[in-house]
């Protein structure tokens, strides 16, 4: 099979052909259509994760076709259209799988990172977080949701309720999903982007955002909650600064530059800070479900595979509106 690898010592991906993985018990081989492009992929490569499987595939937002079952019993069938997200396996008995939290499993492995992923035509992958995908959605359309779409509905999920007005820090991929939850159930976007991007703002605002601006003004109303996606530390304190009494900043990314310090006084009247980490399948199966209600629409750039370092540079340099997707050929 063809796939682009990150190696020791290198900061660009390398093509490659391989081996096929062999499915184990409890695995699938997936024949992959198509795989999107995130901001981890980004962090990996770029150093900034720091303990990757070398070699390594990077990509976890898959979807493809199962092609092969390891032995035993399986919930899947030849034939069957999946998808594969960034957490790839838990132990299943550690003190955080026991009480619900398998996304902060002791013994976790990624996809994409601890574990080969979808930047190539084939890949192997545990059945207990391969998702069957909803229809009315193509394969490049279908890939944003398996890390943009989870990692942003559990930042905003994790956000709480009783939310009117809410701020979005980094207009990308996670971002565009988000807001398109947001204005579905009726709540009111403020879209914070880099200075200068008026192409992100008027992004935002053809998604229903009611208002966009650079990310260090202060939007016209204070605001219930922030959800930040970009890696800028500095953004921490300047949502504690927009957000009202009680508001929650929950920051989404797996990396972010240090955070300033900051002022008592604006995380004070019971604002919060935190973070997210991975996802559940109980993230999976509710977002992919409202995916086909709404029904939400992912903005995509495509890539054939061979093009990969492009696509990376190209969202480094903050030059991808909505998500970009590496498309295989047949």
């Amino acid at each position: 099979m063809r796939a682009m690898v990150l190696e020791a010592g290198e900061r660009r991906l390398q093509p490659r052909t391989l081996p096929l993985p062999r499915p184990l018990a409890g695995q699938v081989l997936i024949k992959i259509h198509a795989c999107g492009v995130c901001r981890t992929d980004l962090h990996i490569v770029d150093g900034e994760l720091t303990e990757p499987k070398l070699p390594l595939i990077p990509g976890h937002e898959i979807v493809g076709t199962v092609v092969g079952i390891g032995p035993g019993d399986s919930p899947f069938q030849l034939g069957d259209r999946v998808g594969v997200p960034w957490l790839g396996h838990t132990c299943g008995h550690c003190r955080y799988c026991r009480r619900g939290q398998e996304n902060l499993c002791e013994e976790a492995k990624f996809t994409g990172y601890t574990l080969d992923g979808g930047f190539a035509e084939y890949t192997v992958a545990d059945t207990r977080y391969t998702f069957p995908l909803p229809g009315g959605f193509s394969d490049v359309h279908a890939a944003p949701l398996l890390c943009a779409g989870l990692i942003g509905y559990r930042t905003y999920r994790l956000a709480g309720d009783n939310i009117e007005h809410l701020g979005i820090y980094g207009f990308g991929a996670a971002a565009h999903l988000v807001a398109q939850i947001a204005v579905y159930r009726g709540q009111k976007i403020y879209a914070f982007t880099r200075p200068g991007d008026m192409e992100a703002q008027a992004f935002a605002r053809r998604l229903g955002a009611v208002w966009a601006g650079a990310s260090d003004e202060r939007p016209p109303v204070p605001l219930d909650a922030a959800l930040i996606f970009a890696p800028a530390g500095e953004l921490i304190p300047a949502a504690l600064r927009a957000v009202d009494k009680g508001g929650h900043v929950v920051s989404g990314g797996i990396h972010m530059s240090d955070i300033p310090t900051f002022p008592y006084h604006i995380l004070w009247e019971e604002r919060k800070v935190s973070s997210v980490a991975n996802l559940t399948r109980r993230d999976g199966e509710e977002l992919l479900a409202l995916a086909g209600e709404i029904p939400l629409h992912t903005e995509v750039v495509p890539f054939p595979l061979e093009a990969a370092n492009e696509a990376l540079d190209r969202l480094r340099a903050g030059r991808i509106e909505g998500a970009a997707v590496l498309v295989m050929a047949d």
